[in-house]
């Protein structure tokens, strides 16, 4: 059963139970402080529980996007190193706001799974909270549960999103893949196996906890319930590990393609598969790579598949043209993943080139370090210098050291970043703050507005240090103030201008950001050649490139509201913006998403006043006088007295206050194109979309694209979509025939192994390693050879030299089971691989991790076998 239609079947079960599918919400929590990321189905209704949202609706499923890697729900350390941990995952739920509680929730949950799923009954095993003697008598005496597969537990059954909030005991449903697999059930020493897998959350909400955290009962108790869809699809599938399932399988091999690398269980790909996903769903929710919060977490992860691609052989820019593979697997569950696959593509890109810098000279200085290495701990001032001076991240750091079993100097790293600070008084994760503290007297006199140069006179530099400088020399970074300026600081969403500061003796300060701060704008950047002195006459100059640009999407931002208030209605509110060269982003009030149909005739609107290239008006005048001409006051933001008016279009189509740079003519836009359209909150929308050069390079790839897929299918544009869906049967068709192939040379494999088989006591018995067969391949070998042996033991070993992983299977016939037990054979060999595992009389499966032992491992059976038939 494909995963898409799991997902399907739980909405449909839940929507005929009479709840209301609600869609899934963004990654980016609406006005909850307390969290990152939503990272529970429950996180959109966490106000709806505590009575402060009422819905129409008092019963609803969902499927929602989840994202763990960050706060106290981080789960990044462990993606790539185990079979169910993911960055990002799919969350399946049901919820009742005070309508049923416990016994429809349970009944629900189990007839589901047994009925709608048709798991088997007695492949589960069902867990309440010590205390929950309401659900223990529903499920044993209602349901009819197994007593033998119920366990009643203490902290693993009380459910809490956060340190506050709505919480109460819980019940769980484990799958139980059977006593080949090691483990042992829940609560038991044995559950950390892979025997016993949490499949399903039922959540009894009946508290709230204060900050203190004391528990509060909750106005009307309800349910809260929890299965991810990935875990139930390897059920379902038949597989043991989440990157196995259909979702992945794709991505796995897309991942491989692009970094050269063919082994798809290699975890250095389940890493770069898992981060794919998570990456392009943050950005398609509006989080960008940035120093500090969800950015910085979305930047982490975006760096940490990137190391791992280039761990694997990878060169040049890779992670962004995986996005296509996502959109192929989710972009039909997910719309706002396809409408944003291209500025997706754009983000992971940059942040690859940036990275790219960062993480070769990074790389270079900590395997020298690392070489020089004198012991097995690496020094928290070294781990430090990398992280400050050169941009290293941490946890590259510690990524690296683990996988050469070197302990990082957690505490003397973080008894340097604390000494950074305090010198910094204020840091970001990645450098200083700069002018976090600065103390400056007057203020710059901004001339941009009509000028990109002019004539200054620095008032102040600053060094990395947050300290104030005389002077800078070339290399040198920091931030200068100047008297007067035409760079643009950051402000009402528009990014800061770019450019140099030409100095009078011939050198050049190159201004990579401008911020304000008070009545200063800041020029971050570095001295490229020359002496920059305060006092010094300077001749500021923008990139007028990237400034205009930037003027082309603000100005198209202020045409897009007003079209989006007449298409939409009067209720449509700024909610926030960014304005950058490279696009527009836009967040309004709308409680719905907008339909096509509504997109088409915003985008029309506004080319339509970008063709008539009305001259933009630029006004002063009083608050009063601008409301009473309709202009748009955004934020609730206060203003001066005097505020500066923009009238942009035809017929005064567009009026707002702002104070950014804007083009002098509607027609300077060139032209505009909505490239996505999606939601971010509850009742709030977000359209991005690009103007000028940007959407006519957009528009010549989408050609490019389509041209270039037309000669691979040797098919004019008009006959790509049929001439696709011609290959995709074919290559199903393919798929089936490869699958028989592939069947039909593993027996004949078979018969070749069969000829090393010794002759012990009697019995025939067979120990080799395999090459090239994955542990999901073991069983159906095992069982291939024991039909053709007719008598005797075997035992199969695969070593994953990359992984660092071995797998063992060992297989008696039923004629010796009464002599030699299977379990106690693959003990025997898996404890010289510093393994163990367990299983039947006929048949038992284990594992290790010493791949070098393996041989030897191998070769002591015959004499392990002849003691035991002796």
């Amino acid at each position: 059963m494909k995963s898409a239609d799991i997902r399907q079947a739980f909405l449909s079960f839940f929507e005929e139970h009479g709840h209301t599918v609600v869609p899934s919400s963004s990654l980016v929590p609406d006005n909850d402080p307390t969290l990152l990321f939503t990272n529970a189905g429950m996180v959109p209704f966490k106000d709806v529980f505590l009575g402060r949202d009422p819905r129409p609706y008092v019963r609803a499923t969902s499927s929602q996007r989840c994202v763990r890697a960050g706060g106290k729900h981080n789960d990044l350390d462990n993606v790539g190193y185990t079979a169910r941990h993911h960055t990002f995952f799919e969350m399946l739920g049901n919820f009742s706001f005070g309508d049923y509680f416990k016994r429809d929730a349970i009944r629900f949950a189990w007839t589901f799974l047994t009925e709608t799923l048709g798991l088997p009954k007695e492949k589960l095993w069902v867990t309440v909270h010590v205390s929950d003697d309401e659900a223990e008598k529903i499920w044993k005496e209602e349901v009819g549960i197994d007593p033998e597969r119920f366990s009643k537990l203490d902290e693993d059954n009380f459910w809490q999103m956060g340190d506050t909030g709505p919480c109460g005991p819980s019940s769980e449903i484990f799958f139980d893949h059977g006593p080949e697999v090691w483990g042992g059930p829940p609560g038991s020493p044995e559950e950390d196996g892979d025997r016993y897998i949490e499949i399903w959350n039922l959540v009894f909400m009946q508290y709230e906890r204060d900050a203190e955290g004391t528990l509060h009962p909750l106005p009307k108790p309800s349910i809260d319930t929890g299965m991810g869809l990935e875990r139930i699809a390897a059920v379902m599938q038949g597989v043991h590990s989440n990157y196995e399932i259909d979702l992945f399988q794709n991505l796995l091999a897309s991942a491989a393609r692009h970094t050269g690398h063919e082994d798809t269980r290699n975890p250095s790909l389940r890493v770069i598969a898992d981060h794919i996903r998570s990456c392009a769903f943050l950005v398609a929710d509006g989080v960008l790579p940035s120093n500090e919060g969800r950015g910085y977490v979305l930047r982490r992860i975006i760096r940490r598949a990137i190391r791992h691609g280039h761990k694997l052989g990878a060169k040049g820019s890779f992670f962004h043209k995986l996005v296509g593979a996502l959109d192929a697997e989710m972009g039909d569950a997910y719309p706002e993943l396809r409408n944003g696959r291209h500025q997706i593509e754009r983000v992971l890109l940059k942040e690859e080139e940036q990275f790219a810098r960062t993480l070769e000279h990074g790389m270079g200085l900590l395997e020298e370090a690392l070489a020089d290495l004198d012991g097995e701990v690496l020094p928290g001032e070294t781990v430090f210098k990398l992280y400050d001076t050169y941009g290293f991240p941490y946890d590259l750091t510690a990524d690296v050291c683990r996988e050469r079993g070197v302990t990082l100097d957690e505490i003397g790293f973080k008894r340097a970043l604390e000494a950074q600070r305090e010198r910094a008084r204020a840091a970001s994760q990645f450098g200083a703050d700069y002018g976090a503290a600065l103390d400056l007297e007057g203020e710059t006199t901004f001339t941009g507005y009509d000028r990109l140069e002019d004539g200054a006179r620095v008032t102040a530099i600053v060094d990395r240090e947050g300290s104030p400088l005389e002077g800078l020399e070339p290399e040198q970074r920091g931030l200068v103030v100047l008297d007067r300026t035409p760079f643009y600081g950051e402000s009402g969403g528009q990014v800061g201008d770019t450019g140099y500061l030409h100095l009078e003796g011939g050198g050049r300060f190159l201004v990579t950001d401008t911020q304000k701060q008070g009545g200063h704008h800041l020029h971050h950047g570095v001295l490229l050649e020359g002496e920059l002195a305060v006092g010094d006459e300077v001749r500021p100059q923008v990139n007028a490139e990237l400034r205009g640009a930037t003027i082309r999407n603000h100005s198209a931002t202020h045409l897009m509201h007003k079209a989006l208030r007449l298409v939409l209605g009067d209720h449509v509110a700024q909610k926030g913006s960014l304005v950058t060269p490279e696009r527009l982003r836009f967040d309004f009030s709308h409680f719905e998403a907008v339909t096509p149909e509504q997109l088409a005739e915003v985008e029309r609107l506004v080319n339509e006043q970008i063709l008539a290239n009305a001259p933009t008006r630029v006004e002063q005048m009083t608050l009063e006088q601008a409301k009473a001409k309709g202009a748009a006051a955004l934020f609730e933001a206060k203003y001066a007295d005097s505020v500066r008016v923009l009238t942009i279009g035809a017929d005064d189509f567009s009026i707002e206050l702002c104070g950014g740079t804007h083009v002098a003519r509607g027609g300077d836009i060139g032209c505009f194109h909505i490239v996505s359209e999606q939601g971010t909150a509850a009742g709030v929308r977000r359209i991005e979309a690009i103007t000028g050069e940007g959407a006519l390079a957009w528009f010549r790839e989408q050609e490019s694209r389509l041209n270039r897929i037309g000669e691979r299918l040797k098919a004019k544009p008009e006959q790509v979509e049929e001439r696709v869906d011609s290959l995709v049967e074919r290559n199903r068709a393919l798929e089936k025939e490869l699958e028989r192939l592939k069947a039909k040379l593993a027996s004949a494999a078979g018969s070749d192994m069969l000829s090393q088989a010794a002759e012990v006591a009697g019995v025939k018995v067979l120990a080799t390693r395999l090459e090239g067969v994955s542990g999901k391949e073991l069983r159906g070998m095992l069982d291939q050879l024991k039909n053709k042996l007719g008598s005797g033991i075997i035992v199969l070993g695969v070593a994953d030299q990359a992984a660092g992983k071995v797998s063992l299977i060992a297989g008696v016939t039923d004629d010796l089971t009464g002599r030699v037990k299977a379990g106690e054979l693959v003990n025997h060999v898996a404890g010289q691989v510093g393994g163990k595992g367990g299983g039947r009389a006929d048949m038992a499966q284990a594992g290790g991790s010493d791949v070098a032992a393996l041989p030897g491992a191998l070769e002591s059976v015959p004499a392990w076998v002849e003691e035991r038939l002796a």
